[in-house]
């Protein structure tokens, strides 16, 4: 039996399906999409189901997370506003939920954060703080600013309606396809592999979570295969919702105790499942978003034969990133 987590993080199935209802009241499911072409590139006779969170109002999956969390929060708690750290996708999320409510929302990130990531949190109605060098540098401020002002801190992992968010994608998935066999999910704090063994752990007990990091930021990779905190230096990567240097108190057991196995995948394998996903599916996505197909053709040998499905986590690639990415194709 797949743990979703332990102490005060417990994540249960009553909780992903309670935030069910809060995503569902604002937003449909999400394609669950097959692509024969796909399947033929990847080979092994694996079957791809692939989740289009690419197609939320953010492009991203965190729009579940952001509805969730602040679901949660006391009248007095929204009134007094909300401080996060963000590398865009979570920020972005956060603050679109925010907007309807008119609940004050900042993001703290880190120097050098991608740019056309920071104007769509700012076009959300976010106040931007850009101080640190790192997302986890970030996140420390962030706690910083909101205790200065008097805000409610919302972590992009450590917080239970962020999790219970994530896992309303996986609920998605086995309820349109309850025969499937594994996922390969992208890890950056790991709320996606979390929700996802919570929702399978009651609902389908022989589905295995396997995990991908960026090679370039491995430090939750590391630190699985080795049972305990790893710290590793984050290096620029591609998937820079997964630059995280740090485990998290919300997921590492979790992650520990639940996941199936582990891979990093290398910046070239995160480019070139950028351009097989345009190619096969016609579907643009950020390297964070692609890294999960990276990680299944890493592990097509060990799940020959079945049905496996990925999320396509985000779409927020930006110009300067797509060019890298079709630049080193041609080249």
């Amino acid at each position: 039996m797949k743990v979703a987590s332990r102490g005060r993080w417990q994540l249960d199935l009553a909780a992903v399906e309670a935030a069910r209802r809060i995503v569902a009241s604002r937003l449909p499911p999400t394609p669950l999409r097959s692509y024969p072409l796909l399947d033929a590139v990847v080979g092994h006779d694996i079957s791809i189901l692939v989740k289009h969170e690419n197609h939320q109002p953010t492009n991203a999956f965190k729009v579940r997370n952001g509805l969730v969390a602040l679901a949660r929060l006391a009248p007095e708690e929204c009134a007094r506003g909300v401080v996060t750290a963000s590398r865009g996708n979570h920020g972005q999320g956060l603050a679109w939920a925010a907007q309807d409510a008119g609940v004050p929302v900042v993001v703290c990130v880190p120097h050098g954060n991608n740019p056309e990531k920071n104007a769509a949190m700012e076009a959300f109605g976010a106040e931007l703080i850009i101080e640190g060098q790192t997302y986890d540098d970030a996140a420390r401020i962030a706690e910083r600013v909101a205790a200065e002002r008097g805000s409610t801190f919302i972590h992009s992992t450590n917080d239970l309606g962020v999790l219970a968010g994530a896992g309303t994608i996986a609920l998605e998935v086995i309820e349109e396809a309850p025969d499937v066999d594994a996922f390969v999910l992208a890890v950056g704090g790991g709320s996606q592999a979390v929700g996802a063994m919570t929702v399978v752990g009651e609902l389908a007990p022989r589905v295995e979570i396997f995990g991908v990091q960026a090679a370039a930021a491995p430090t939750i990779h590391d630190s699985w295969h080795a049972g305990a905190r790893v710290l590793r230096p984050v290096e620029d990567t591609l998937a820079d919702g997964l630059a995280t240097g740090d485990v998290y108190e919300a997921t590492f057991d979790a992650l520990c105790d639940g996941l199936a196995g582990f891979v990093t995948v290398t910046e070239s394998e995160i480019a070139d499942s950028i351009r097989l996903l345009l190619e096969t599916t016609h579907n643009l996505v950020e390297g964070g978003g692609a890294s999960g197909l990276a990680g299944l053709r890493r592990l097509a040998k060990q799940l020959a034969g079945r049905k496996v499905v990925v999320y396509l986590t985000g779409g927020n690639i930006d110009q300067v990133g797509l060019r890298t990415v079709l630049g080193s194709s041609a080249a």
